[in-house]
This record gives C-alpha cells, sequence and structure tokens, in this order.
C-alpha cells in the first residue's frame, strides 16, 4: 500500500517531550523501526542524529517511532546522546496507520512486527516519498538528498 501523494494518516503520539502530531504544519521525516538499542535501529538513529542539524537548516523535523515505551526511549535517547525525537507507539495505531505492521519472518517463526519504513510528509499533509523496507547503510543520506531536492 503506497501513500506517496496521499494525505499522511493524522494521529497524535505520546513522545519524549510531549506529545507529537502527524501530520504537522511542517515538513517532518517521520521513521518507523523496530526496537530501542538493537544494531540496526541504533545505527539509523546515530545517523538521523548526525544529521539532525541539516535537516532542521531546511525546516524538517524528524520524529522516530516504534511500539517502545517512552522510559525505553529515554534510556535509548540518554545511552546514545540522540537529539531525535522519539514517539512512542504501543498500541501500533500509527503503524498500522502507515501499513508498516506487518508479518515478519526469523529462524522459521513468523510474527507481526514493524517493517523499518521512512516517509516524507509536507507541509501540508501530503506523503511526498516513501522508503519501505529500508537498509540502514546509507538510507538516512538518501532522505537528507531528497530533503534537499524538495525543500532546499
Amino acid at each position: 500500500m503506497s501513500l506517496e501523494g496521499k494525505p499522511a494518516p493524522s494521529l497524535t503520539l505520546p513522545a519524549i517531550g510531549g506529545d507529537i502530531s502527524i501530520p504537522s504544519r511542517a515538513p517532518m521525516v517521520v521513521y518507523f523501526y523496530p526496537k530501542d538499542d538493537t544494531p540496526g535501529c541504533t545505527t539509523e538513529a546515530k545517523d538521523f542524529t548526525d544529521t539532525t542539524q541539516q535537516f532542521s537548516d531546511l525546516g524538517v523535523a524528524i520524529v522516530g517511532i516504534s511500539p517502545d515505551t517512552l522510559a525505553k526511549h529515554e534510556k535509548f535517547i540518554a545511552k546514545h546522546d540522540l537529539s531525535i525525537q522519539l514517539a512512542s507507539d504501543e498500541g501500533q495505531t500509527a503503524a498500522g496507520a502507515f501499513g508498516v505492521w506487518v508479518e515478519k519472518k526469523m529462524y522459521g517463526k513468523t510474527y507481526m512486527g514493524v517493517e523499518r519504513s521512512t516517509f516524507l510528509i509536507d507541509a501540508d499533509g501530503v506523503v511526498a516519498k516513501e522508503w519501505r523496507k529500508v537498509r540502514v547503510t546509507g538510507h538516512v543520506d538518501e532522505v537528507l538528498e531528497t530533503v534537499k531536492a524538495a525543500f532546499g
């Protein structure tokens, strides 16, 4: 299910520092990741943290969303000195609305989980670009280049 060109799902999630509304009145990058403090998720969060200022200079906010609790997010942020906003989606409401709560398989077992995905939402609340089944290496640079082309 592609959301590109369509209005982003409208929702509010609890986040460190207060609730976050999606979409907002400014462009934003919303990325979904499976779990705090796992190798791929940590790399992705650090990569977004390292480029926060560049996104901010273009007027674009970054929000990471996972099913983890706010308490886990706080520990994750402190442990890795992250500067991005992290929102909690414990009930998978946001993941379901964005179509990233999917059936996954690992070691022959099937389970439901978050498919690593990123969405660029413009100031009008429309999904300008989506990346699904994301591979972490080089992903944040690709998102930044897309943002520069769109809002630079």
